[in-house]
């Protein structure tokens, strides 16, 4: 089985060239504690046996910057693809969106909060974002979105008012999943499931929730994929932002994936990812 992973980071250990200009002006603890060089994500990969990746720049250590993870993701442009950060609400942004992706950007990621900032939603469906968001549809680029479920609302107007785009939900978009089945909690995220742009991402966060209360993998994942399909699932690491080695966190991921088939197994681990970035494929 081929394994892509579409949610790792990458920061450089030369300040001067790639100098931090954290989004929200606050850098992020994961960023200082445990920086990852594309060289040292190379080796994980190699040790892990992942094979190819979508990196995700890191928006709360250079902001819009995207030049780390296209000049990394260029040294090893068989293997990787850069997905980067740009501010759509400025008038420029479908003209930074062309730039960028001259140089080699694949995707987009809308970071709207997290580990530096409550979450804002407001920009999502703000019309200042629409030129950028027609500009995806038109070059094919997929936009990654960090909300939580506060978000999915403008999610869902996006979602309807760019059908050509495919949306990708960070961390599953943080459901509240310890309430066990039927879920009746995380229902606003299944109710995404006809809208089929919208691509759900499984990265440590969900992996750790299921194992809380009366949640488990082996009563939610399927659910997931019953509402999605496993073709609109794949997995990311979110390495090295969450704890462990690459290794281990594929690991924990595959534990919890294993009551599903192995061809919806193929896809989440692989295949959605070919599909959302062919050039992974």
């Amino acid at each position: 089985m081929t394994i892509v992973d579409i949610h790792p980071h990458i920061i450089s250990d030369d300040e001067t060239l790639y100098p931090p200009a954290p989004l929200f002006g606050k850098r992020s603890d994961w960023s200082k504690e445990r920086p990852t060089t594309v060289e040292t994500l190379i080796e994980s990969m190699d040790a892990a046996g992942v094979t190819k990746a979508a990196v995700v720049h890191s928006s709360t250590t250079y902001g819009f910057d995207n030049s780390y993870v296209l000049d990394g993701c260029g040294q090893y442009a068989d293997r990787l693809v850069a997905v980067g950060s740009v501010d759509v609400l400025q008038p420029d942004a479908p003209e930074k969106i062309r730039e960028w992706v001259k140089r080699g950007l694949a995707g987009l990621r809308l970071f709207t909060g997290g580990s530096t900032k409550e979450f804002d939603p407001s920009e999502l469906d703000d019309p200042r974002s629409f030129p950028a968001w027609e500009l995806c549809g038109e070059l094919g680029l997929p936009m990654c979105i960090q909300t939580g479920p506060i978000g999915l609302p403008q999610v869902t107007a996006l979602a309807k008012r760019f059908p050509n785009v495919a949306i990708i939900l960070d961390h599953l978009g943080r459901p509240e999943v310890a309430d066990g089945a039927p879920y009746a909690k995380a229902q606003s995220l299944f109710d995404l499931a006809p809208l089929e742009n919208i691509y759900m991402k499984l990265t440590p966060r969900i992996f750790g929730d299921v194992k809380k209360e009366k949640a488990s993998a082996e009563t939610f994942f399927p659910r997931v994929v019953e509402a999605f399909g496993a073709q609109r699932m794949a997995w990311g690491s979110n390495y090295p932002t969450s704890p462990g080695t690459l290794s281990e966190i594929l690991a924990t991921a595959q534990a919890g994936l294993a009551s599903l088939s192995e061809e919806d197994r193929a896809w989440i681990f692989g295949k959605t990812a070919q599909k959302l970035y062919p050039a992974l494929a």
